[in-house]
């Protein structure tokens, strides 16, 4: 077994060597190395360090289509054991978690003290919180919660020298000095490997509603105005969320755009605001209420789509690609009807929704790779001529080396550039996995 001489540094069992050959998403590694401690994660890295070893992080393995020009690197650290809550803080709200614990296992734990992570992202059964935050992701409460970005309050980092810092604290109430933790969330761990996060929590709410309007063909702008309308007055909603015709089709039945509106909060207080939206429900517009249980069973079939990690196909008609568009809240009108326009133009089947408040965009594309290749192109520059941005989430590794993952490099470049040569001189953590290849 090829171990690139880690025996005498960790166990056997943890070290496997990888027969897998040509995995579809790439991001690989030639020697599996299973970190079951912080101490794990801080030899490898000095390790890999002193002998100008390569390495590619994985946890759940969600996020393993996201980015990433190198079929193989030499080792492949995998969190996915490193596992557990550390402290659970419940009169703070504050909880530390190791980066291999799946967001479901957090909240399966936080629901028995009436608390939860406001984090709704998909797959919680197979995403880890390393791998979240790492990505910065989010969901379409987003609106009123916000990222990962805005809830962690500390972190553990192995530095690819093997040191250990710390960033942040324990406490919400965090304030001295620059907030270190910005610097490695979505940074998709081309800075360090985060070993521990600590993570500011909420109550579950009181009661929860979600109000679906379904719009009849050609009424973008009545969209657009309500839409205005809602976040213009009182109401708090948590999202407020557009699906295209065929995603609204697949979750509720009705095919047309339909925006998602949800209230977390006392019951009365949510009933009231969903009287809100009854009294000024535009002209022909059907208004379909769920509550308690049947919104979350809905919500829970909305963080199933799109690809995994696990779900792709090897035939190339079912080939499966997802793309991140960011731009002006009430820009996500004109990104969902570009995506819907190039679906037909380039012959690949989307399901698409985004955030009329916070203006990120999800779209997933089927078809064949060449047809995705152009699609992504096509919609790439239409979103462009907004100021709008597409990166592209999930990719076959062929698919990657085919279309650019992040699109141009932005302005501050330089400055990214001159952070990855601080923190990674020799370029071993998750190398070309970030913005212009870093």
């Amino acid at each position: 077994m090829n171990s690139l001489g880690l025996e005498g540094i960790l166990t056997s069992v943890q070290l496997i060597h990888n027969n897998e050959e040509g995995h579809l998403l790439g991001n690989g590694g030639d020697t599996i190395v299973e970190a079951h401690t912080e101490e794990d994660i801080s030899s490898v890295l000095a390790y890999a360090n002193e002998h100008d070893k390569t390495v590619t992080i994985v946890s759940g393995g969600t996020k393993r289509g996201y980015g990433g020009l190198m079929e193989q690197a030499d080792i492949l650290l995998s969190l996915a054991s490193f596992k557990g809550i550390v402290e659970h803080s419940v009169g703070d709200l504050t909880m530390t978690v190791r980066p291999g614990t799946t967001l479901q296992e957090i909240t399966d734990e936080l629901h028995k003290h009436g608390q939860r992570i406001a984090l709704d992202t998909p797959w919680p059964e197979m995403a880890t919180i390393g791998g979240i935050v790492s990505a910065n992701d989010s969901g379409a409460k987003r609106l009123l919660y916000g990222s990962a970005r805005d809830l962690v309050i500390g972190m553990r980092i192995g530095y690819p020298d093997g040191r250990v810092i710390r960033t942040g604290g324990k406490v919400v109430k965090n304030v001295a000095g620059y907030d270190m933790n910005k610097l490695f969330i979505g940074a998709m761990g081309t800075l360090g490997v985060i070993s521990e996060i600590t993570i500011k929590l909420r109550p579950l709410p009181k009661y929860e509603g979600l109000s679906l309007l379904h719009f009849p063909k050609g009424s973008k702008p009545d969209i657009r105005a309500f839409s205005v309308q809602l976040l213009d007055s009182m109401m708090e909603p948590v999202s407020l969320e557009m699906l295209n015709a065929k995603l609204a089709e697949k979750l509720t039945g009705e095919r047309n755009n339909t925006l998602v509106i949800a209230f977390e909060d006392r019951k009365k207080a949510v009933l009231e605001q969903e009287k809100w939206i009854s009294k000024h429900l535009p002209t022909g517009v059907k208004h379909t209420v769920l509550h308690e249980g049947k919104a979350s069973e809905w919500w829970d079939k909305f963080r199933h789509l799109g690809p995994n990690g696990y779900n792709d196909s090897e035939i190339d008609a079912d080939t499966l690609a997802a793309l991140k568009i960011g731009s002006n809240n009430l820009d996500v009108l004109i990104s969902l009807e570009a995506a819907d326009q190039l679906a037909e133009a380039h012959h690949v089947v989307v399901e698409a929704h985004g955030g009329l408040g916070h203006g990120i965009s999800k779209v997933y594309v089927k078809g064949f790779p060449e047809d995705i290749v152009s699609y992504i192109k096509a919609l790439r520059a239409k979103v462009e001529e907004k100021r709008g941005v597409v990166i592209c989430t999930h990719l076959p590794f062929k698919l990657r080396k085919a279309v650019s993952v992040w699109g141009k490099k932005p302005s501050y470049f330089s400055l990214l550039e001159g952070i990855k040569q601080t923190n990674d001189p020799k370029k071993i953590l998750n190398r070309q996995r970030f913005v212009g290849g870093i």
